[in-house]
């Protein structure tokens, strides 16, 4: 993927970038540049929207933003390659010294564009947004629960939201992980682990009407997304856990047999020796999966594939 031309430092800048990634929300997206541009009133901004190879016509009211106001930028990728390349690519035209990222469905209010951006000129590298009073199913709240505990413990950043999409960062601390940014998810917790201060933002969230369940598969696939990208040595780790669990595990059966055989005269052991086999594979399946992981992103990384791929900019 070839980067965007520099930004010609002579050229005066933005004080607030704003980048929204938009796939399928021709319907909300009228409303969103009209309620974050009263937000932004009186400061000096630019809008970066970037259509994630939308089908449903969004690309076209990005183009009736941006022929109507100067301040709208517009990228359009190919097809769709998924929120955080689109975001890497909105991230890395933004000029800005304070950049805000967003969704385009409105789950999160633009009136709280303020705090955000607030709170980073207070001297945060990060405000962390940090959705109060979730409407959302059970269903993608406990996956996020889930998610949100194993990346503070392996990134050891104690705040509560990594998956709020809804942040403001200063420039500098988005900077040296740009390269990072659309590879894994999590872009919040990728600059984070830098050590960027933050401070935690509350804001508002409406659940959508449309919104779909965590699937379980899809749960697998981030928490291994999770610790492939921020657990360090976990093969180490998870053959050591393994190791010690089928150990003991081997122990304790060996030693109830031993005594279920001293008393009743019958050692049982196809059985145990059923769930004990069962146990250990399906522990190794979860390692397989992991290491498929990693395999993935070396593959990713050897081949030069390109992140995301641009069929339009405005």
């Amino acid at each position: 993927m070839a980067r965007p031309v520099p930004v010609d430092q002579a050229i005066p800048q933005p004080e607030v970038s704003v980048v929204v990634t938009v796939f399928d929300e021709a319907g909300s997206l009228d409303e969103l540049y009209r309620r974050t541009t009263a937000a932004l009133e009186g400061r000096d901004y630019e809008l970066i929207f970037v259509d994630d190879g939308s089908s449903d016509g969004s690309f076209a009211a990005i183009e009736r933003f941006h022929a109507a106001d100067d301040r709208v930028r517009g990228v359009r990728l190919k097809r769709n390659f998924g929120q955080h390349p689109a975001m890497h690519a909105g991230l890395v035209r933004a000029g800005g010294e304070i950049v805000v990222t967003m969704d385009s469905d409105l789950q999160n209010p633009p009136e709280d564009l303020p705090k955000l951006v607030a709170a980073v000129e207070a001297g945060y590298d990060v405000a962390s947004g940090r959705r109060v009073a979730r409407r959302d199913s059970w269903g993608r709240t406990l996956p996020s629960r889930l998610i949100n505990g194993m990346l503070r413990r392996f990134t050891r950043v104690d705040i509560s939201d990594f998956g709020c999409a809804f942040n403001a960062y200063r420039r500098d601390a988005v900077e040296p992980v740009l390269g990072a940014i659309g590879k894994q998810k999590f872009t919040k917790a990728l600059v984070l682990s830098t050590g960027a201060s933050v401070v935690e933002v509350d804001v508002g969230h409406a659940a959508r009407a449309d919104s779909s369940r965590y699937s379980p598969l899809r749960l697998v696939r981030t928490a291994l997304s999770v610790l492939a990208g921020f657990w360090p040595q976990p093969i180490q780790w998870i053959g050591l856990a393994l190791g010690a669990v089928c150990t003991l595990g081997a122990f304790a059966l060996g030693c109830w047999g031993v005594f279920y055989w001293i008393d009743r005269s019958n050692f049982p052991g196809p059985l145990f020796g059923g769930v004990a086999i069962l146990f250990v594979l399906g522990v190794q399946g979860f390692i397989l999966a992991l290491v498929g992981e990693y395999l993935g992103r070396i593959q990713r990384d050897v081949s030069g594939r390109p992140l995301y791929t641009v069929e339009r900019e405005l």
